[in-house]
């Protein structure tokens, strides 16, 4: 590899999921060699908001990315209209020491006399916002339609060409990978996410046959689940309760809300937005399609 245009270290500012003394840590070590880099607040941000600063990297020629994920990394860029070139090289720091990270790039380029760029012209981008939301690895995805019509909050969309995207990052809902979970092909990355595959890993067998990763829509809400609506239901027009008004719904069945966080790992705060019937039709129509 001939010497990288551009080194960028994502400082991943929303999420704990690499620890500040790891990325502080590298910083001082590419100091200390004299490498030039410059840091991002977010690559997930960024590309939420399709910031220029991504086309410049993608466009720069060879670049090393201080990241996440190799494969979210690149899906966030083609996300944002700005694919990555093959040449382009992302170093995971989930994975990777820091150690190990600086002497992979002081192999590969010598140290230069520039003074390094610590800090990046964007600052904390739409810092009121949390950028948890999906990309979607165009390699792994066959059109299935599974999370466009299960999605609770309107995150996707058909373009143009019939084919499901993003449309609507900013609709998602912190910490939930619902959609990722009910994916067939495990097409779906939320680089934010705390596990494997979902987070950009690179997907196993041993993936595609967990349970946990790939959830059969088909079991989701079956037996016990509607059985318990329907005797509720059923109690209730013996005794002529009032009908319980729709945001209080989704509290009515403590299974169902089970459910959905233990198998789909919907955040409770988010479970306690949904209506009972929003949740029933997008589980009927995920199931529709398998």
């Amino acid at each position: 590899m001939s010497d990288p245009t551009r080194l960028v270290l994502c400082e991943c500012a929303f999420t704990d999921l690499v620890p500040e003394a790891t990325k502080a840590e590298v910083a001082e070590r590419l100091r200390a060699a004299g490498v030039a880099y410059e840091a991002v607040p977010d690559l997930c941000g960024l590309a939420a908001r399709r910031a220029p600063l991504l086309r410049a990297i993608a466009e720069g020629g060879e670049a090393v990315i201080i990241a996440c994920y190799p494969r979210a990394v690149r899906w966030l860029f083609a996300y944002a209209g700005n694919p990555l070139p093959g040449a382009a090289e992302i170093l995971n720091l989930r994975t990777q020491t820091p150690e190990a990270v600086v002497a992979h790039i002081a192999q590969h380029k010598p140290p230069t006399a520039a003074s390094p760029n610590p800090q990046s012209a964007i600052r904390n981008p739409q810092s009121h916002w949390v950028p948890w939301f999906p990309v979607i690895d165009r390699s792994r995805c066959t059109g299935c339609q599974q999370c466009l019509n299960f999605c609770l909050f309107g995150v996707y969309a058909l373009d143009a060409g019939g084919n499901v995207e993003v449309r609507n990052p900013e609709n998602c809902k912190t910490n939930c990978p619902a959609c990722a979970r009910i994916c067939p092909q495990v097409a779906i990355i939320f680089p934010k996410h705390k596990t494997s595959p979902i987070n950009g890993d690179e997907v196993t067998a041993e993936h595609l046959a967990s349970g946990a990763v790939r959830v059969d829509p088909k079991r989701l809400g079956r037996g016990d689940v509607y059985s318990a609506l329907r005797r509720r239901s059923e109690r209730a027009r013996a005794a002529a309760e009032p009908p319980v008004p729709e945001g209080e719904a989704a509290k009515l069945c403590p299974c169902m809300t089970e459910q959905l966080e233990k198998e789909l790992g919907i955040p409770p705060e988010v479970i306690k937005t949904l209506s009972l019937s929003d949740i029933q039709a997008r589980l009927r129509a995920a199931r529709k399609e398998q």
